[in-house]
């Protein structure tokens, strides 16, 4: 196989591991004696959803709502029956979100304790399940989830802060039910706990209002009035916190990781070793600057190609994990176009500076790589010279952070759709 099919092959063998159509399944509980009430969000809300009417008994109730990403639902004869799917706004929130948020909350409140609340949540729920706090307004938790997802912040950090502004996550959602609840989740952050996964609606949460208002601090953003005053009237104690670990809603509750990124990267392993090259996985929680990364990859790779590597060509390394990118001033100005993965491959092939034998795939596993309708991307030995024959300079697209601009001009911008799954970013260098 050529390196193309090869990284191609490997990256479609990830997604397989993670396909709720497959994976929802066997982990769905007994009909309750009472209704069966399937909430959710996130990229992969209306896949897992899907899969839980084609799994559940036509003669038991079914009934729900679930939000997902704009054009991550279903249509046609392909559309849910029983389960209503909304599209609404990521990363950015917005008041189709927040609509349905409600409509989830009212649901869940309406559960008896004969009922089940079926709880599908998974990578981006944190801005679809938009139901802003207090006097909090929806144009102020865009501003400011804007500037937090501008800032080079670890999504952890900024779904503290989202939590706080919350009145659905941070583990609220699941005190609103009377009825158990049984939370599938598929993990898109690095650790995979369910408290950060689309900010923990049915999750138990350890942070604070002061940890919210530290992180603000910390990456130099001044949110509007009503957020700074609702956080800090929170961390005076006049507003109650999120749930905490041992609150006895949680004795109802049973959160269940249902798919991660480690299991995607180790089928891609096996793919590799189908075909007669030997994998190296360097683990789901490789975070940083993704230009940083790059770099500290492409050496990677060199040292591995000059033979003096344990592991000995062909080999492919593999990692996963969700890498940032810290826009300036003046790229936030100009809508910067690319994300995460492209950034680190372009930083990839500048290191690398054409070196032979190394091929690089880097996508993300939801199918949308940033601000664009692509993926990620593929990087050769020969991308840099090929760019610049378009008239694309790789230290300019970078200085620019225009990754998806470098791709394009190479054609070999990786482009699936919506995947309707999530389990982070997905990364090969395959060395030869």
């Amino acid at each position: 196989m050529t390196p193309r099919a090869l990284l191609l092959g490997s990256f479609q063998a990830a997604l397989a591991a993670a396909d709720p159509l497959v994976i929802v399944p066997r982990h769905l509980p007994a009909p309750p004696r009472g209704r069966t009430i399937v909430v959710g969000a996130g990229k992969a809300a209306a896949s897992m959803a899907k899969a839980v009417e084609n799994n559940w008994p036509a003669d038991k109730p079914l009934e729900g709502l679930v939000i997902t990403r704009y054009a991550h639902g279903y249509t046609g004869e392909d559309a849910l029956k029983r389960i209503r799917v909304v599209e609404a706004g990521h990363p950015v929130p917005d008041t189709a979100g927040e609509a349905a948020a409600r409509e989830i909350m009212a649901l869940v409140k309406s559960a008896k304790p004969e009922d089940l609340v079926l709880v599908l949540v998974s990578g981006g729920g944190s801005s679809l399940l938009a139901m802003p706090a207090g006097d909090v307004s929806m144009e102020d938790l865009k501003s400011v989830t804007r500037d937090l997802l501008a800032c080079g912040a670890p999504i952890q950090e900024i779904n503290v802060v989202r939590k706080h502004l919350s009145a659905i996550q941070g583990g609220r959602l699941a005190a609103a039910s009377a009825a158990p609840i049984r939370a599938l989740i598929i993990s898109d952050v690095v650790g995979d706990n369910p408290t950060a996964i689309a900010s923990g609606p049915t999750a138990a949460d350890t942070s604070t209002y002061i940890d919210a208002l530290t992180y603000l601090k910390m990456y130099r953003i001044t949110p509007p009035v009503s957020i700074t005053r609702h956080l800090s009237s929170g961390a005076r104690g006049e507003i109650a916190e999120t749930l905490k670990p041992f609150d006895p809603v949680f004795d109802k509750v049973e959160n269940l990781v249902i798919a991660t990124a480690l299991a995607s990267l180790n089928a891609a392993a096996a793919f590799f070793q189908r075909h007669g090259i030997t994998p190296m996985v360097m683990g789901d929680s490789v975070t940083g600057e993704a230009r940083m990364i790059g770099h500290a990859y492409a050496v990677l790779a060199m040292h591995a190609l000059s033979g003096s590597h344990v592991l000995k060509p062909p080999m492919a390394i593999i990692s996963g994990g969700e890498c940032t990118v810290t826009l300036s001033g003046a790229n936030q100005a100009r809508r910067a176009r690319g994300g995460r993965c492209t950034e680190f491959l372009l930083s990839l092939g500048i290191t690398l500076d054409g070196c032979e034998g190394i091929t690089a795939i880097a996508c993300d596993t939801d199918g949308i790589d940033g601000s664009e309708n692509n993926a990620g991307g593929l990087l050769f030995p020969d991308s840099l010279p090929r760019a610049l024959a378009a008239g694309v300079n790789a230290n300019i697209a970078l200085a620019t952070n225009d990754a998806y601009g470098f791709f394009e001009a190479t054609n070999d911008l990786v482009v699936t759709g919506p995947t309707r799954t999530n389990v982070n970013d997905f990364r090969v260098m395959l060395i030869r």
